[in-house]
């Protein structure tokens, strides 16, 4: 059986001890609209299908960025890399082709140290 059953979006969540430096950085820096806001839990849309959930550390949830990545896809990854540096994120240097992946791509970090990157195919379909 190799049906695809549909998904009609996805969120991924990161945790964080400072709720509004976090939500800034998503919503202001990034520039990302806030969807739903629970007060301790907050929805970012990242794009059409695909949003980041910001949520306050609780009980057996724990602020650990060890490991994860976001990434991000994008045609204008360097539009991206200008707009984060103008803004003073944390960038981990500048856009570069990795050959092996055939991407271009640059790092930052949220302010809790989750990795995000932004990052362009450079083949159609990734192939």
């Amino acid at each position: 059986m190799n049906e695809t059953l549909n998904i009609s979006g996805q969120i991924t969540w990161v945790y964080t001890r400072d709720l509004e430096r976090t939500c800034r950085f998503y919503g202001e820096i990034l520039g990302f609209e806030l969807v739903r806001n629970e007060g301790t839990a907050r929805i970012f849309k990242s794009s059409d299908a695909s949003y980041i959930g910001v949520c306050l550390a609780f009980e057996d949830r724990v602020v650990e960025p060890a490991g994860g990545m976001i990434t991000l896809v994008t045609d204008d990854v360097d539009g991206w890399y200008a707009r984060l540096q103008e803004n003073g994120a944390d960038l981990r240097g500048s856009p570069e082709v990795l050959d092996e992946f055939k991407i271009y791509s640059f790092f930052a970090r949220d302010p809790n140290g989750y990795v995000i990157e932004f990052q362009q195919f450079l083949t159609p379909n990734n192939t």
